[in-house]
């Protein structure tokens, strides 16, 4: 086990149990015998990790001494609010306990995610140095790759796939590319200057995906659930900006604001008659014409 395992470990611990002792800790610690070797958690080594956390996550492990000398989380907010910061730590603890159950393994299950990890490091350590990098890159419709300059400016994750988000040197302009679909990563000596206005959360703010619809304008949508749907909605929201109207029992108006792009489409499409779009018009005209494509697959039937 890794030393972030150990610290991921240590911190979900002290989250879920809100305030602990290091009597408890260690107890928790020795049980799971695939992290510990059933070895207890000396004080030392415990206030090692404190250290450690705080100086890579800027987590603050306190002590409340009244009480019994109880650790908790000082600063939850930081983890809270930093949504990269409680993704990484959330995947590493769902990690942690699957590898704590292994003798579970076939009650378990999972979907298998088209692999780009072995990509998404060398991008990673050439967008924190500013470095071009020359991609070997195969799209789905092409027997071979092309290979070609990319100044990486951020990557994002949507539907278990990682994408890149990068300016393309030879055509001059910003495009998305799939890591599963890259075939080799070359970073080169040469650095480029990232836009200072850049941001990449503003820069998908109205988009719903990975489909950057330069000529579809982000605008009011109203959407319908039925009340068989609308609880989806509300415990897992569609876009960030999405919120409640008016619930009237048989359904649920949402608005949101957004792009409405492909990706868009079909995720309404994706659960049928549950979901109507009551505004914009064009929007309805849209997904008007997917339907009626559709029903022609299937009218002769």
């Amino acid at each position: 086990m890794n030393q972030l395992q150990k610290y991921t470990w240590l911190i979900d611990t002290i989250r879920r149990a809100g305030k602990i002792s290091h009597k408890d800790l260690s107890e928790k610690w020795e049980r799971h015998k695939d992290l510990s070797d059933c070895r207890p958690l000396h004080r030392a080594t415990f206030n090692r990790w404190r250290d450690a956390i705080y100086e890579q996550f800027g987590i603050m492990i306190d002590c409340q001494k009244i009480g019994g000398y109880l650790y908790y989380i000082s600063n939850p907010e930081d983890i809270d609010e930093d949504k990269l910061k409680k993704w990484m730590l959330d995947s590493f603890a769902v990690g942690n306990i699957i590898g704590e159950n292994l003798s579970l393994k076939g009650r378990i299950l999972v979907d298998e995610i088209p692999s780009g990890r072995e990509h998404l490091t060398s991008l990673l350590e050439a967008m924190k140095e500013n470095k071009v990098v020359n991609i070997s890159y195969r799209p789905f419709k092409k027997s071979r790759g092309f290979t070609f300059p990319i100044e990486p400016y951020c990557v994002k994750l949507f539907e278990n796939r990682w994408y890149v988000l990068a300016h393309n040197v030879e055509y001059d302009d910003i495009r998305l590319y799939s890591l599963d679909r890259i075939e080799s990563v070359e970073t080169t000596d040469e650095t480029f200057k990232l836009q200072k206005d850049f941001n990449a959360e503003e820069y998908f703010s109205t988009t719903y995906g990975i489909v950057i619809g330069y000529n579809v304008k982000p605008e009011r949508i109203i959407i319908r659930a039925n009340k068989d749907h609308k609880h989806y909605l509300k415990s897992l929201p569609l876009h960030h900006s999405q919120r409640l109207i008016e619930d009237c029992g048989e359904y649920a108006d949402f608005e949101l604001y957004l792009s409405p792009t492909y990706d868009f489409v079909m995720r309404l499409l994706h659960v049928g008659a549950r979901i109507e779009v009551i505004q914009p018009q064009s929007l309805r005209k849209t997904m008007k014409g997917w339907i009626s494509d559709m029903y022609n697959l299937y009218k002769n039937d």
